[in-house]
C-alpha cells in the first residue's frame, strides 16, 4: 500500500511530520493492505493565514483494488488532531465496508456448503 501525502502552501510540511503520517497509516490500515493500493493524505488550512476555530482539515481517500474509493475528512485546530481523527474515520469505513464483504463471502460458502451437503445425501 502506497501512502501520498498532499499538503497546501499553509501547511508547512516536513519530513518529520511527512515520515510520522506514513508509518501512522501503515501501521493502522495494515490489516486491509490486501483490498488497497493507495492511500492519499490531503492536508489544508481552510481559513488561509487566519487562525479559527477548526481552520485545518485532513481528507484520506483510500483507493481500493476493484471498488470506489472511500473518502472521510475531519477538521480541527492543529494538524495532528485533523489527521488522527480522519485515520479513524477511515479505520472504520474500511471496518464497515471489508466486514461486510467478509460476512457476504462467508455466507455464500456456508451456502455452498449446505446446498453439496444436500445433494449427497439426497444420493
Amino acid at each position: 500500500m502506497q501512502v501520498q501525502i498532499n499538503s497546501d502552501s499553509t501547511i508547512s510540511m516536513h519530513n518529520k511530520l511527512s515520515d510520522s503520517i506514513g508509518a501512522y497509516i501503515n501501521n493502522l490500515l495494515q490489516r486491509f493492505d490486501p483490498y488497497l493500493t493507495r492511500v492519499e493524505v490531503h492536508l489544508t488550512g481552510e481559513n488561509m493565514k487566519k487562525a479559527g476555530p477548526k481552520d485545518k482539515r485532513c481528507v484520506l481517500e483510500a483507493r481500493a483494488k476493484r471498488h470506489q474509493p472511500l473518502v472521510v475528512s475531519n477538521k480541527s485546530t492543529d494538524i495532528e488532531a485533523a489527521f488522527s481523527g480522519a485515520a479513524a474515520k477511515m479505520h472504520r469505513q474500511l471496518e464497515t465496508t471489508y466486514g461486510r464483504l467478509a460476512d457476504k463471502r462467508r455466507r455464500k460458502h456456508r451456502m455452498e456448503n449446505r446446498t453439496n451437503l444436500q445433494s449427497v445425501s439426497a444420493d
